[in-house]
């Protein structure tokens, strides 16, 4: 089973994973399967508003970080046995108006709901995806596979120099957290 090979309770990128795929091992296991497109959303109060629709909360959600870790946990464990769950968040902003300290608050709750669900020994995965703009005039949008297929791929020269980094930042050999090396460039 697809599932098995992605550890439980856990928080992490989609990358390789096909939103597709993920539906179809979560209704295969019986887990529930949660999906919100970012896409619209560009503030915090925004990405909240469409994880609440697409999740159903109910009316009274408190349209913050607290009450969307309550809902995700406390909720729904009182609503009896939970089969485990498989959660998708598309296409988190990534502007100003929602930075990377909003994105960590926001992914902190999702990782203390795998936290919360790991200590009843009940899966939650949740696989999150970010919004690449394409120019400052359209919306945040996800590149499609042709235009990926298109680009040119990156020349880093052999003698380890790469012209994008001061001499004293090391090369990154994975592609994890780059934004903290870009940032401090």
């Amino acid at each position: 089973m697809f599932l098995q090979t992605v550890r439980p309770n856990i928080v992490q990128a989609i990358r390789a994973y096909r939103v597709s795929d993920l539906m179809q091992a979560a209704q295969d296991a019986g887990q529930h399967f949660l999906y919100v497109d970012l896409s619209k959303a560009q503030t915090k109060q925004e990405v909240l508003d469409a994880i609440a629709s697409a999740f159903l909360f109910p009316a009274h959600f408190g349209k913050n970080l607290d009450a969307l870790y309550d809902c995700m946990t406390d909720l729904v464990h009182k609503a009896g046995p939970q089969p485990g769950f498989v959660v998708v968040l598309e296409q988190l902003p990534d502007n100003p108006r929602f930075d990377r300290e909003a994105r960590e608050q926001l992914l902190d709750v999702f990782r203390d709901a795998a936290d919360f669900w790991g200590e009843r020994r009940i899966a939650f995965r949740c696989f999150y995806s970010f919004a690449v703009a394409r120019s400052q005039d359209k919306p945040w949008e996800r590149p499609s596979e042709a235009a990926l297929a298109k680009a040119p791929p990156r020349v880093v020269p052999k003698n380890g120099v790469n012209p994008n980094f001061g001499m004293n930042m090391p090369m990154m050999s994975s592609a994890f957290d780059t934004a903290m090396w870009l940032n401090a460039a």
